[in-house]
């Protein structure tokens, strides 16, 4: 068993492998839709971490300073106080699978940039 970030294990066996997720550290597993030119604000949350599953294509995603666009299934992990954002560049919508690590609720939003008004007032 290999080891990864914040308790993630990989097993290998013999037909492929499975990834274990610390469920207790889970405090959130969803399916994000983003809709065709939208896009989610860039943010980072100060006390959990991220762990994403693309589902399909048509997202650029940012994590820090790289900006891609991530294929079918690709995982991408991102650590608290990281900024981050998906944006749909496709024509359809898009989705992926998100589960948050680390102690959590949605109020643990810092915003730094937003196109619909909701920037963190301090």
């Amino acid at each position: 068993m290999i080891h990864f970030k914040n308790g993630i294990a990989e097993d290998i066996r013999p037909w492929g492998k499975f990834r274990s997720f610390p469920h207790q550290y889970a405090g959130s597993i969803k399916i994000i839709t983003v809709n065709p030119g939208e896009t989610l604000s860039l943010q980072y949350h100060k006390r959990r971490s991220e762990f994403w599953v693309v589902l399909d294509r048509g997202l650029e995603v940012t994590v820090g300073d790289k900006v891609w666009h991530p294929e079918k299934n690709e995982e991408i992990f991102i650590p608290a106080q990281v900024p981050h954002r998906m944006k749909c560049i496709g024509d359809s919508p898009t989705r992926l699978m998100e589960i948050w690590i680390g102690d959590s609720a949605e109020s643990d939003i810092v915003r730094l940039e937003d196109k619909y008004g909701r920037l963190n007032k301090t």
